[in-house]
Protein backbone atom coordinates (compact mmCIF):
# COMPACT_ATOMS: atom_id res chain seq x y z
CA UNK A 1 0.00 0.00 0.00
CA UNK A 2 2.68 2.37 1.06
CA UNK A 3 4.79 1.50 -2.56
CA UNK A 4 1.54 2.17 -4.05
CA UNK A 5 0.97 5.99 -2.77
CA UNK A 6 4.64 6.59 -2.96
CA UNK A 7 4.56 5.89 -6.68
CA UNK A 8 1.57 8.02 -6.90
CA UNK A 9 2.63 10.71 -5.14
CA UNK A 10 5.52 10.47 -7.71
CA UNK A 11 3.31 10.45 -10.76
CA UNK A 12 1.53 13.41 -9.55
CA UNK A 13 4.95 15.60 -8.82
CA UNK A 14 6.20 14.93 -12.11
CA UNK A 15 2.54 16.42 -13.45
CA UNK A 16 1.68 19.89 -14.52
CA UNK A 17 1.29 21.82 -10.91
CA UNK A 18 -2.42 23.29 -10.36
CA UNK A 19 -2.20 26.99 -11.37
CA UNK A 20 -2.77 29.72 -8.97
CA UNK A 21 -6.26 30.70 -9.58
CA UNK A 22 -7.24 26.91 -9.04
CA UNK A 23 -5.07 26.71 -5.91
CA UNK A 24 -7.11 29.82 -4.97
CA UNK A 25 -10.34 27.90 -5.85
CA UNK A 26 -9.19 24.97 -4.00
CA UNK A 27 -8.68 27.09 -0.67
CA UNK A 28 -11.69 28.85 -0.96
CA UNK A 29 -14.02 25.54 -1.32
CA UNK A 30 -11.77 24.09 1.58
CA UNK A 31 -12.36 27.02 4.06
CA UNK A 32 -15.76 26.81 3.39
CA UNK A 33 -16.64 23.72 3.58
CA UNK A 34 -14.99 23.52 7.13
CA UNK A 35 -16.85 26.72 8.14
CA UNK A 36 -19.83 24.28 7.53
CA UNK A 37 -18.99 22.19 9.79
CA UNK A 38 -17.16 19.65 7.44
CA UNK A 39 -14.08 18.18 9.11
CA UNK A 40 -10.77 18.15 6.90
CA UNK A 41 -11.20 14.80 5.63
CA UNK A 42 -14.72 14.99 4.43
CA UNK A 43 -13.65 18.14 3.11
CA UNK A 44 -11.26 16.68 0.93
CA UNK A 45 -14.01 14.15 0.02
CA UNK A 46 -16.31 17.01 -1.14
CA UNK A 47 -13.42 18.44 -3.10
CA UNK A 48 -12.56 15.35 -4.70
CA UNK A 49 -16.02 16.29 -6.92
CA UNK A 50 -14.34 18.42 -9.22
CA UNK A 51 -12.10 16.68 -11.32
CA UNK A 52 -9.01 18.94 -11.42
CA UNK A 53 -8.97 18.54 -7.80
CA UNK A 54 -9.05 14.75 -7.10
CA UNK A 55 -5.26 14.37 -7.34
CA UNK A 56 -4.12 17.28 -4.78
CA UNK A 57 -6.95 16.44 -2.63
CA UNK A 58 -5.80 12.69 -2.64
CA UNK A 59 -2.60 13.39 -1.82
CA UNK A 60 -3.28 15.70 0.72
CA UNK A 61 -5.40 13.05 2.46
CA UNK A 62 -2.61 10.55 2.31
CA UNK A 63 -0.36 12.47 4.02
CA UNK A 64 -2.39 13.38 6.44
CA UNK A 65 -3.69 9.96 7.39
CA UNK A 66 0.36 9.12 7.10
CA UNK A 67 0.65 11.70 10.28
CA UNK A 68 2.15 14.33 8.49
CA UNK A 69 1.40 18.15 9.53
CA UNK A 70 -1.15 19.86 7.20
CA UNK A 71 1.60 22.18 5.68
CA UNK A 72 3.44 19.29 4.71
CA UNK A 73 0.79 17.99 3.34
CA UNK A 74 -0.12 20.76 1.14
CA UNK A 75 3.47 21.14 0.41
CA UNK A 76 3.62 17.14 -1.08
CA UNK A 77 0.36 18.75 -3.23
CA UNK A 78 2.71 21.22 -4.86
CA UNK A 79 0.46 24.05 -3.17
CA UNK A 80 2.69 27.35 -3.79
CA UNK A 81 5.06 28.54 -1.03
CA UNK A 82 2.76 31.73 0.61
CA UNK A 83 0.11 28.82 1.01
CA UNK A 84 2.83 26.44 2.25
CA UNK A 85 4.17 29.14 5.01
CA UNK A 86 1.07 29.97 6.28
CA UNK A 87 -0.46 26.12 7.09
CA UNK A 88 2.96 26.11 8.99
CA UNK A 89 1.40 27.90 12.17
CA UNK A 90 -1.62 25.20 12.48
CA UNK A 91 1.46 23.38 13.81
CA UNK A 92 1.54 25.64 16.96
CA UNK A 93 -1.88 27.28 16.83
CA UNK A 94 -4.27 23.86 15.99
CA UNK A 95 -5.95 26.49 14.27
CA UNK A 96 -6.57 25.26 10.40
CA UNK A 97 -9.60 27.72 9.80
CA UNK A 98 -7.71 30.75 10.99
CA UNK A 99 -3.82 29.88 8.97
CA UNK A 100 -6.27 29.44 5.77
CA UNK A 101 -7.69 32.31 6.04
CA UNK A 102 -4.47 34.55 6.12
CA UNK A 103 -2.96 32.53 3.55
CA UNK A 104 -6.27 33.12 1.11
CA UNK A 105 -6.20 36.80 2.01
CA UNK A 106 -2.18 36.78 0.35
CA UNK A 107 -2.65 34.48 -2.34
CA UNK A 108 -6.00 36.29 -3.56
CA UNK A 109 -4.15 39.02 -3.73
CA UNK A 110 -1.72 37.57 -5.39
CA UNK A 111 -4.05 36.05 -7.71
CA UNK A 112 -5.91 39.19 -8.41
CA UNK A 113 -2.71 41.27 -8.94
CA UNK A 114 -1.21 39.00 -11.75
CA UNK A 115 -4.55 39.08 -13.58
CA UNK A 116 -4.92 42.51 -13.33
CA UNK A 117 -1.16 42.80 -14.54
CA UNK A 118 -1.91 40.27 -17.79
CA UNK A 119 -4.79 42.34 -18.36
CA UNK A 120 -2.80 45.52 -18.18
CA UNK A 121 0.05 45.03 -20.31
CA UNK A 122 -1.49 42.40 -23.09
CA UNK A 123 -2.60 45.29 -25.37
CA UNK A 124 1.33 47.01 -25.17
CA UNK A 125 2.83 44.05 -25.74
CA UNK A 126 0.52 42.92 -28.66
CA UNK A 127 0.84 46.78 -30.04
CA UNK A 128 4.66 46.75 -29.51
CA UNK A 129 5.17 43.06 -31.25
CA UNK A 130 2.29 45.51 -34.57
CA UNK A 131 4.85 48.40 -34.09
CA UNK A 132 8.48 46.71 -34.47
CA UNK A 133 6.48 44.97 -37.53
CA UNK A 134 5.81 48.00 -39.26
CA UNK A 135 9.26 49.79 -38.21
CA UNK A 136 11.02 46.61 -40.09
CA UNK A 137 8.83 46.77 -42.84
CA UNK A 138 9.53 50.18 -43.10
CA UNK A 139 12.78 49.66 -42.70
CA UNK A 140 13.17 47.06 -45.44
CA UNK A 141 10.86 48.54 -47.98
CA UNK A 142 9.55 51.61 -47.74
CA UNK A 143 12.45 53.81 -46.65
CA UNK A 144 14.73 52.48 -49.47
CA UNK A 145 12.06 53.01 -52.00
CA UNK A 146 11.95 56.47 -50.93
CA UNK A 147 15.83 56.42 -50.64
CA UNK A 148 15.67 55.61 -54.35
CA UNK A 149 13.23 58.35 -55.51
CA UNK A 150 14.71 60.99 -53.71
CA UNK A 151 18.31 59.89 -54.47
CA UNK A 152 18.79 63.24 -56.21
CA UNK A 153 17.92 65.62 -53.05
CA UNK A 154 20.44 65.49 -51.31
CA UNK A 155 18.00 66.82 -48.11
CA UNK A 156 15.82 64.23 -48.84
CA UNK A 157 18.46 61.63 -49.10
CA UNK A 158 20.10 62.47 -46.21
CA UNK A 159 16.72 62.61 -43.95
CA UNK A 160 15.47 59.13 -44.96
CA UNK A 161 19.33 57.67 -44.02
CA UNK A 162 18.99 59.58 -40.45
CA UNK A 163 15.42 57.82 -40.15
CA UNK A 164 17.16 54.09 -40.93
CA UNK A 165 19.52 54.91 -38.07
CA UNK A 166 17.38 56.15 -36.01
CA UNK A 167 14.87 53.15 -36.68
CA UNK A 168 18.27 50.47 -36.46
CA UNK A 169 18.99 51.92 -32.93
CA UNK A 170 15.06 51.11 -31.73
CA UNK A 171 14.93 47.88 -33.16
CA UNK A 172 18.39 47.15 -31.59
CA UNK A 173 17.17 48.33 -28.58
CA UNK A 174 13.88 46.26 -28.23
CA UNK A 175 16.04 43.04 -28.96
CA UNK A 176 18.55 44.58 -26.05
CA UNK A 177 15.63 44.78 -23.57
CA UNK A 178 14.08 41.45 -24.44
CA UNK A 179 17.65 39.48 -24.17
CA UNK A 180 18.52 41.29 -21.31
CA UNK A 181 14.99 40.20 -19.23
CA UNK A 182 15.56 36.60 -20.37
CA UNK A 183 18.71 36.74 -19.27
CA UNK A 184 17.77 38.28 -16.51
CA UNK A 185 14.92 35.26 -15.64
CA UNK A 186 17.11 32.16 -16.95
CA UNK A 187 20.15 34.02 -14.52
CA UNK A 188 17.27 34.21 -11.32
CA UNK A 189 15.86 30.47 -12.59
CA UNK A 190 18.94 28.39 -12.46
CA UNK A 191 21.63 30.40 -10.71
CA UNK A 192 20.53 33.18 -8.31
CA UNK A 193 18.33 31.35 -6.24
CA UNK A 194 20.47 28.80 -5.38
CA UNK A 195 23.09 31.38 -4.04
CA UNK A 196 23.00 32.18 -0.43
CA UNK A 197 20.11 34.57 0.89
CA UNK A 198 23.08 37.12 1.77
CA UNK A 199 24.39 36.77 -1.70
CA UNK A 200 20.36 37.06 -2.47
CA UNK A 201 19.47 40.13 -0.85
CA UNK A 202 22.60 42.33 -2.55
CA UNK A 203 21.07 41.46 -5.89
CA UNK A 204 17.61 42.52 -4.22
CA UNK A 205 19.04 45.99 -2.99
CA UNK A 206 19.88 46.58 -6.75
CA UNK A 207 16.60 46.48 -8.11
CA UNK A 208 14.54 49.93 -7.86
CA UNK A 209 11.31 48.73 -8.26
CA UNK A 210 11.25 45.06 -6.98
CA UNK A 211 12.95 46.41 -3.52
CA UNK A 212 10.53 48.38 -2.55
CA UNK A 213 7.69 45.62 -3.32
CA UNK A 214 9.76 43.29 -1.30
CA UNK A 215 10.24 45.79 1.47
CA UNK A 216 6.62 45.92 1.66
CA UNK A 217 6.19 42.22 1.78
CA UNK A 218 8.48 41.06 4.06
CA UNK A 219 7.24 43.58 6.26
CA UNK A 220 3.84 41.72 6.16
CA UNK A 221 4.69 38.22 6.36
CA UNK A 222 7.30 39.29 9.43
CA UNK A 223 4.53 41.24 11.55
CA UNK A 224 1.71 38.59 10.49
CA UNK A 225 4.12 35.40 11.24
CA UNK A 226 5.01 37.33 14.64
CA UNK A 227 1.42 38.07 15.36
CA UNK A 228 0.32 34.87 14.88
CA UNK A 229 2.78 32.78 16.87
CA UNK A 230 2.07 35.94 19.64
CA UNK A 231 -1.45 34.13 20.21
CA UNK A 232 -0.40 30.88 20.90
CA UNK A 233 1.25 31.94 24.24
CA UNK A 234 4.94 31.30 22.70
CA UNK A 235 7.85 33.47 24.19
CA UNK A 236 10.13 35.57 21.46
CA UNK A 237 12.85 33.78 21.82
CA UNK A 238 10.75 30.30 20.83
CA UNK A 239 9.63 32.53 18.01
CA UNK A 240 12.71 33.41 16.57
CA UNK A 241 13.46 29.77 16.90
CA UNK A 242 10.74 28.65 14.84
CA UNK A 243 10.74 31.23 12.42
CA UNK A 244 14.28 30.73 11.56
CA UNK A 245 13.92 27.09 11.15
CA UNK A 246 11.02 27.29 8.63
CA UNK A 247 11.85 27.34 4.82
CA UNK A 248 9.29 28.62 2.77
CA UNK A 249 10.17 32.10 3.22
CA UNK A 250 14.04 32.46 3.20
CA UNK A 251 14.45 35.87 4.09
CA UNK A 252 12.31 35.79 7.22
CA UNK A 253 14.03 32.75 8.38
CA UNK A 254 17.53 34.44 7.76
CA UNK A 255 16.62 37.66 9.64
CA UNK A 256 14.91 35.71 12.31
CA UNK A 257 18.06 33.53 12.79
CA UNK A 258 20.07 37.02 13.34
CA UNK A 259 17.33 38.13 16.04
CA UNK A 260 17.60 35.31 17.71
CA UNK A 261 21.44 35.21 17.84
CA UNK A 262 21.86 38.95 18.42
CA UNK A 263 19.09 38.61 21.06
CA UNK A 264 21.18 36.77 23.29
CA UNK A 265 23.98 38.79 22.61
CA UNK A 266 21.71 41.40 25.25
CA UNK A 267 20.32 43.43 22.13
CA UNK A 268 16.83 45.07 21.58
CA UNK A 269 14.22 44.09 19.40
CA UNK A 270 14.04 47.17 18.03
CA UNK A 271 17.77 48.32 17.52
CA UNK A 272 17.79 44.48 15.80
CA UNK A 273 14.84 45.42 13.68
CA UNK A 274 16.12 49.06 12.35
CA UNK A 275 18.89 47.48 10.99
CA UNK A 276 17.04 45.19 8.58
CA UNK A 277 16.81 46.77 5.02
CA UNK A 278 13.89 45.01 4.29
CA UNK A 279 11.65 45.37 7.17
CA UNK A 280 10.00 48.75 7.66
CA UNK A 281 11.38 51.23 9.74
CA UNK A 282 7.78 51.45 12.19
CA UNK A 283 8.13 47.89 13.12
CA UNK A 284 11.20 48.53 14.87
CA UNK A 285 9.26 51.56 16.57
CA UNK A 286 6.44 49.31 17.40
CA UNK A 287 8.92 46.63 19.07
CA UNK A 288 10.11 49.97 21.32
CA UNK A 289 7.39 50.99 22.41
CA UNK A 290 5.84 47.98 23.50
CA UNK A 291 6.34 45.56 26.41
CA UNK A 292 3.32 43.31 27.01
CA UNK A 293 2.90 40.87 24.36
CA UNK A 294 -0.77 41.31 24.10
CA UNK A 295 -0.09 44.65 22.53
CA UNK A 296 2.32 43.77 20.27
CA UNK A 297 0.38 41.41 19.10
CA UNK A 298 -2.26 43.85 18.35
CA UNK A 299 0.11 46.08 17.09
CA UNK A 300 1.51 43.89 14.81
CA UNK A 301 -1.69 42.90 13.49
CA UNK A 302 -2.41 45.99 12.92
CA UNK A 303 0.52 46.80 10.95
CA UNK A 304 0.49 44.01 9.06
CA UNK A 305 -3.19 45.08 7.78
CA UNK A 306 -1.76 48.31 7.06
CA UNK A 307 0.98 47.41 5.01
CA UNK A 308 -0.89 44.79 2.75
CA UNK A 309 -3.40 47.52 2.16
CA UNK A 310 -0.57 50.20 1.05
CA UNK A 311 1.07 47.44 -0.98
CA UNK A 312 -2.16 46.63 -2.78
CA UNK A 313 -2.86 50.28 -3.16
CA UNK A 314 0.62 50.55 -4.54
CA UNK A 315 0.30 47.35 -6.97
CA UNK A 316 -2.73 49.21 -8.38
CA UNK A 317 -1.25 52.48 -8.88
CA UNK A 318 1.52 51.64 -10.67
CA UNK A 319 -0.38 49.16 -13.24
CA UNK A 320 -2.86 51.77 -13.81
CA UNK A 321 0.12 54.19 -15.06
CA UNK A 322 1.55 51.59 -17.08
CA UNK A 323 -0.77 51.99 -20.20
CA UNK A 324 -1.06 55.81 -20.40
CA UNK A 325 2.77 55.81 -19.61
CA UNK A 326 3.01 53.12 -22.83
CA UNK A 327 0.40 55.06 -25.17
CA UNK A 328 2.24 58.37 -24.99
CA UNK A 329 5.48 56.75 -25.79
CA UNK A 330 3.82 54.77 -28.87
CA UNK A 331 1.97 58.46 -29.89
CA UNK A 332 5.78 59.95 -29.91
CA UNK A 333 6.56 56.88 -32.24
CA UNK A 334 3.69 57.31 -34.38
CA UNK A 335 4.52 60.72 -34.46
CA UNK A 336 7.79 59.83 -35.68
CA UNK A 337 7.25 57.47 -38.35
CA UNK A 338 4.55 60.12 -40.04
CA UNK A 339 7.25 62.66 -39.98
CA UNK A 340 9.76 60.33 -42.15
CA UNK A 341 7.27 59.48 -44.32
CA UNK A 342 5.90 63.59 -45.02
CA UNK A 343 9.74 65.24 -44.34
CA UNK A 344 11.50 64.25 -47.73
CA UNK A 345 8.34 65.11 -49.58
CA UNK A 346 8.28 68.36 -47.99
CA UNK A 347 12.01 69.20 -48.34
CA UNK A 348 11.76 67.88 -52.08
CA UNK A 349 8.72 70.53 -52.64
CA UNK A 350 10.95 73.12 -51.36
CA UNK A 351 13.63 72.32 -53.71
CA UNK A 352 11.19 72.63 -56.75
Amino acid sequence: MDSFRLKHMMIYRKSKLLKDEDQLLFLQRLHRLLLDGYSLIDALKVIKWTKKFIEPARIIKAEIMDGKYIDEAFQTANFHQTIVAYLYFVRFNHDFTISIEKALRIFEQRVSNRKKLTQVVRYPIILSIIFIILLFILKTSILPSFNELFQYSKGSSSSIMITMTVINMLVTAFIIVVVLIMIAFISWKLHLRKLPIEDQIKYYKKIPLFRSFLRMQTSYYFTTHISMFLETGMSMKMILEQMSIQDKLPLIAFYANLMNNQLQNGFQLGHLVDNFYFIEKQIAYIFDQQQNNDTLEQDLRAYGEYVIENLEYKTKKGMMLIQPIFFVILACFIVFIYLALMWPMFQLIQTV
